[in-house]
């Protein structure tokens, strides 16, 4: 929907990418609509009934047409290039937000078909639902512990892939308290359509009070909770864990990394995952 999606910004990022996008169209459309109007000139002037129209059957070459017609794709090249060029680095999502806070750092895996989202500095974790605070850069390491799989929030940019034994870094930021959606943007299999989630952007103070409430959880993320969660299936939005088990993101990455070497190897893949 237009206010929700990639057109209806909340972020510098995805700000940024919008402007793209119509700076690219209104470059376009200094081709589509001189096209469009020829076409229209083209079809009324040479109709059947107008005896003043001349069909001149020798015709073969203009030099002035033919400037017009190279010089304006080329000049729309161009300018499609540079702000592409531009943009590509001023939005690399390894870039980190120019901010006077320090970024809120979220670890992301993505699963059969669900999102963990692991906050390592606050020590909890959520599934299916991301809580963030307003106005303070993001920064996401992310990866898969089953297929690849592509990590977007709309409203808030730049879309990147999940790969397993890999971690993809994005830098984002909300500007405004708010709900937002996130999704998965590759096909992963039949839960594929379950596998969305809720960003919630809060103030400050707000954010600090959710942290402080989810730390009474009792829950425990730790190996057998996650052997739980990673079966495939869909987990209900917001289940919280109070405590997570150290270095959980790190033994998932390395037990991924390990199965893909042993596909490679034709070696038998490891059933257990060691934690730190």
């Amino acid at each position: 929907m237009w206010n929700n999606g990639i057109l209806a910004p909340q972020g510098p990022v995805a700000a940024a990418e919008a402007k793209i996008l119509f700076d690219a169209t209104v470059i376009m459309l200094a081709v589509i609509i001189p096209v469009i109007l020829a076409t229209i000139g083209f079809a009324w002037w040479f109709r059947d009934s107008n005896t003043k129209a001349r069909y001149l059957a020798n015709w073969t070459y203009s030099g002035h047409i033919e400037l017009v017609v190279w010089s304006v794709p080329a000049l729309v090249v161009m300018s499609l290039g540079g702000i592409t060029w531009i943009g590509t680095h001023d939005l690399d999502p390894y870039k980190p937000l120019q901010s006077s806070e320090k970024p809120l750092n979220v670890q992301v895996v993505s699963l059969d078909w669900k999102w963990l989202f692991v906050y390592p500095d606050e020590g909890i974790a959520t599934t299916s639902t991301l809580v963030v605070p307003a106005s303070r850069p993001i920064h996401f390491s992310i990866t898969s512990a089953t297929v690849m799989n592509s990590f977007f929030i709309p409203q808030l940019g730049s879309q990147i892939y999940a790969m397993t034994g890999m971690v993809t870094q994005l830098n984002l930021k909300a500007d405004q308290p708010g709900d937002y959606r996130g999704l998965s943007a590759q096909f992963s299999g039949s839960g594929f359509s379950d596998m969305v989630f809720v960003v919630k952007s809060m103030r400050a103070a707000e954010f600090q009070n959710w942290v402080d409430n989810t730390r009474k959880n009792n829950s425990v993320l730790d190996q057998t909770a996650y052997g739980s969660l990673s079966k495939p299936g869909t987990a209900p939005a917001g289940q919280t864990f109070g405590k997570i088990q150290q270095g959980l993101f790190d033994s998932i990455v390395r037990l991924t990394s390990g199965r893909n070497q042993a596909k490679n190897d034709g070696a038998p893949q490891p059933g257990t995952m060691e934690m730190q």
